[in-house]
C-alpha cells in the first residue's frame, strides 16, 4: 500500500514538473518570437550609435545618452523611470596622438598608436627615448633600474592564440595595459607603450583604461597596433638602440555630474526583491561604442520591453540599469551598489551584458554550488536556441560591487571570437553588429530573467 502511494506521488510530481517545463518552454518561445519578429534592440542601437555616437564619461554625448535612455524607458511605459546621480571622471584625449620609430637602419617610421584612457599627455613637443621591450612585470622588475631609467618601456605580451576563449586570452594580457605605466615608472621610465589587446594582426590600435598609483610618477602611456608591435619587436632584436618618439595630449578635468539610468517593472508578489539587468551607457571616445557596450544597453531595454509587450507580470521587481562610467572608473557600478546597501534593498540576482552583440552561447554564474546546480539545470530550456552553455564564471564589472552583498552575479556570454577585433577601437561601429544576433541575445537574457523570476536562484 505504502509503495503504491509512493509511486502515485512520484508520478504526480513528474507530471507537475512536466507541466511546469512545458509552460516554461511556451513562455520562452513567446519571448523569442517577440524579439525576432518585433524586436526593437537594433533600431535603438542605430539611434544610440548614429545620432549620439561615442559616449565617454563627462562628454556631451554621454549626457545626451542619459537623456535618451530615460526617454526610451518612459516611452516603453516602465512602472518607474529615474536617474541616479553619480560623479564621474572627465578625461579628454586631446587632438594630438602620434608616434614614430627612429632607426639607424630603417630611418623614421610612423607607427599606429592611441593614448590609453586616463593617461597624462606628454610634455609639449613629445618625448623621445630608447625602448626597453618586456613581456612580463617580473622580467621588468629583474632589470637594473639604470637599464630602464629615462627610457620607454614596451610591453609586448600577445594574446595566447591557443586559448579558445578570447575573454581568457584578454585576461591573460590586459594587466600590462592597466598596470604597465605604474610598473614602468617604478623603474624610472619616462613613457610606456603597450601591445594592443587583440589577437588580430592589423593596423588598428586599441585604447582602454590605465591607472596610476599614489607616490609613483605618472608617465604617458599609449597602445600600439599589433602589426607595428611586431615590427618594433623585430627591429629591437637587430637594433637595441632604436628610439621611439611619441606625443599625446590627454588630460583630466574636474569630475562631472552624470547618472545611471534606471527603469523598473514592479513585482506582483515580492516587489521588494529585485532582479537587476544592465549594461554600461558610456563608451570610449573612438568608434561608436556599438558592441561595447551599446549592445548591452539595448539588451537591457529590450529585456524589459519584451515583458511589457507580452503583458507578463513579474513576481519580483525587474530593474534595468544603464550604468555610467564603466570604461574609466566604474563609478556608476560602485554608486549603484552603495545605494543598494544604504537602502537595504534585496537583490536576488544581477545580470550584465558587456561582451558584445554576437550570437548568444549561454551565461556564466558567480555564486555558490547550490545556486550553480539550479542554474545549470535550466540548460535544456536554452538548448533549442543554442544558448545552453550555463556554467560557473564571471558576472561583470558593473555588477561586481554587489558581490560583497551576496548577490548572485551572471554574465551574458555571446560568441567572443570576433569581439576583441573591435573592442576599444575606432572599428566598434554599428555596421559590425548583426540584427538577428543582437535580438537573439536579448531574447536569451529575457528568458533567463523570466526563469529567475519564476523560481529564484
Amino acid at each position: 500500500m505504502k509503495k503504491s502511494i509512493l509511486l502515485v506521488g512520484l508520478a504526480l510530481l513528474s507530471a507537475t514538473s512536466l507541466v511546469a517545463q512545458t509552460a516554461d518552454e511556451t513562455m520562452i518561445r513567446s519571448i523569442y518570437d517577440e524579439a525576432l519578429y518585433r524586436g526593437e534592440a537594433y533600431d535603438n542601437l542605430h539611434y544610440l550609435t548614429q545620432e549620439i555616437g561615442s559616449r565617454l564619461s563627462g562628454s556631451p554625448q554621454a549626457a545626451a545618452a542619459v537623456e535618451w535612455g530615460k526617454q526610451v524607458m518612459e516611452a516603453y511605459g516602465f512602472d518607474t523611470v529615474y536617474l541616479q546621480p553619480v560623479m564621474v571622471p572627465h578625461w579628454v584625449r586631446g587632438s594630438v596622438e602620434r608616434a614614430r620609430i627612429v632607426s639607424a637602419t630603417m630611418g623614421t617610421v610612423d607607427v599606429d598608436i592611441i593614448g590609453l584612457g586616463n593617461s597624462i599627455g606628454t610634455t609639449p613637443g613629445g618625448i623621445s627615448a630608447q625602448i626597453v621591450e618586456v613581456t612580463t612585470f617580473e622580467q621588468l622588475r629583474e632589470m637594473r633600474d639604470a637599464d630602464v631609467k629615462g627610457k620607454i618601456v614596451f610591453f609586448n605580451r600577445p594574446f595566447d592564440d591557443g586559448l579558445i576563449s578570447q575573454g581568457a586570452a584578454y585576461g591573460g594580457a590586459v594587466n600590462q595595459r592597466g598596470n604597465g605605466p605604474v610598473e614602468a615608472a617604478k623603474k624610472g621610465a619616462i613613457g610606456c607603450v603597450v601591445r594592443s589587446m587583440t589577437s588580430g594582426k592589423d593596423d588598428v590600435p586599441h585604447t582602454g583604461g590605465t591607472r596610476y598609483q599614489l607616490n609613483v610618477p605618472q608617465i604617458p602611456a599609449v597602445a600600439i597596433s599589433t602589426l607595428d608591435a611586431d615590427m618594433l619587436s623585430d627591429l629591437l632584436t637587430r637594433e637595441p638602440t632604436a628610439r621611439l618618439f611619441m606625443e599625446t595630449s590627454g588630460k583630466f578635468y574636474e569630475d562631472k555630474l552624470s547618472y545611471n539610468v534606471i527603469g523598473e517593472l514592479w513585482g506582483s508578489e515580492n516587489p521588494e526583491e529585485i532582479i537587476v539587468v544592465g549594461g554600461h551607457l558610456d563608451s570610449w571616445d573612438v568608434g561608436e561604442g556599438a558592441h561595447d557596450d551599446g549592445a548591452g544597453v539595448v539588451h537591457t531595454l529590450e529585456t524589459l520591453r519584451i515583458f511589457k509587450a507580452l503583458e507578463y507580470r513579474p513576481k519580483h521587481t525587474i530593474r534595468g540599469v544603464l550604468f555610467m562610467n564603466e570604461e574609466n572608473g566604474l563609478r556608476g557600478g560602485r554608486e549603484y551598489a552603495n545605494q543598494v546597501e544604504a537602502k537595504g534593498e534585496v537583490h536576488i540576482a544581477a545580470l550584465e551584458s558587456d561582451s558584445g552583440g554576437f550570437t548568444p552561447r549561454g551565461f556564466t554564474l558567480d555564486a555558490d554550488e547550490e545556486k550553480l546546480a539550479k542554474f545549470i539545470a535550466w540548460a535544456p530550456l536554452f538548448r533549442p536556441y543554442y544558448a545552453d552553455r550555463l556554467e560557473a564564471g564571471y558576472g561583470g564589472a558593473d555588477i561586481s560591487p554587489l558581490k560583497n552583498q551576496g548577490v548572485p552575479l551572471i554574465g551574458f556570454n555571446p560568441d567572443d571570437q570576433r569581439y576583441f577585433y573591435y573592442h576599444h577601437t575606432a572599428e566598434d561601429t554599428f555596421d559590425k553588429v548583426n540584427r538577428r544576433e543582437l535580438h537573439m541575445g536579448a531574447a536569451a537574457m529575457a528568458s533567463l530573467v523570466y526563469l529567475i523570476d519564476q523560481y529564484g536562484l
